[in-house]
């Protein structure tokens, strides 16, 4: 980690354990796709592991990374070195930095090849429009890949939650059927999902909070309670052989591709539909 990294940005490396085994686990199944893209995009890029991973793949496309923080692009930024950005600027490689929401795109219709993002979507409330806005930007043939949080997450702390009547504050996430519908909806076509369990342990609850604190979701992932409740809350939350506190993440993965659109049948000025009959 560069020690010229911003605070915010530095103390997220330190904390994002999660998202760089996801983003491991995203790379593996680019080992299946066969795809050359010209012009790349990671949203929610934080501080680009993945635009960063994406270049080394693929080293000669146009690399946008995109996030609605400009802490964490700053911390894109600072992982460079002044003379590899000297050099991304002479030789067009980027990554372009861009301050965006998901949901309002700042790039025209169909320019990207594949767009890239790793645990962003599970913090809108609604993914939709964040697909339909990706759906808009990329090019027929292209690919989106994503991972995020389904259902099944915190399992351990919502039951402990539920114990000491405390309420349950926690971000609820969508399943991932849900997720693959959503894609349909929003135009894309063969939509692959899957999940897995991803199974931490923490020395101590504390030790949870401060890495979501770190990486700046703590009210957004958990809701905010009374520091005496998340005590009770602490002491209902079962430990494991070994003393320390259990907690599941399910990552739903899914990836789509872009159809060419429909031919729309030909109208009369009137607006009734022509069909054309071909003799055998």
């Amino acid at each position: 980690m560069s020690r010229n990294l911003p605070g915010t940005a530095a103390a997220y490396d330190q904390a994002a354990v999660l998202a760089r085994l996801v983003g491991a686990r995203m790379a593996e199944r680019l080992d299946y796709m066969k795809i050359s893209p010209q012009r790349i995009a990671d949203i929610g890029c934080a501080t680009g592991d993945g635009i960063r991973a994406l270049q080394a793949r693929y080293n000669k496309t146009q690399a946008l990374a995109i996030d609605v923080s400009l802490p964490m692009l700053h911390g894109v930024r600072a992982h460079s070195s002044r003379l590899t950005r000297l050099l991304g600027r002479l030789l067009n490689r980027g990554p372009q930095l861009i301050n965006a929401d998901a949901r309002a795109l700042p790039l025209a219709d169909n320019t990207l090849d594949f767009v890239w993002s790793n645990l962003m979507l599970h913090w809108l409330d609604d993914p939709l429009p964040a697909l339909r806005e990706i759906h808009r930007v990329m090019a027929v043939g292209g690919l989106v890949m994503f991972a995020t949080l389904g259902p099944d997450s915190l399992l351990e702390l919502r039951s402990a939650m539920e114990e000491v009547g405390a309420d349950d504050t926690a971000r609820r996430f969508i399943d991932m059927h849900d997720i693959g519908d959503m894609l349909v909806a929003a135009g894309f076509a063969d939509p692959v999902m899957d999940m897995e369990v991803l199974n931490f342990t923490y020395r101590h609850p504390r030790q949870f909070l401060a890495d979501q604190r770190h990486l700046g979701v703590r009210d957004a992932f958990l809701g905010q309670q009374p520091f005496r409740t998340w005590r009770k809350v602490f002491s209902a939350w079962p430990r494991d052989h070994e003393g320390r506190w259990p907690l599941r993440f399910e990552v739903v993965y899914g990836h789509a591709w872009k159809p060419a659109p429909r031919a729309r049948p030909a109208h009369t000025a009137e607006g009734h539909a022509i069909m054309t009959f071909h003799r055998p």
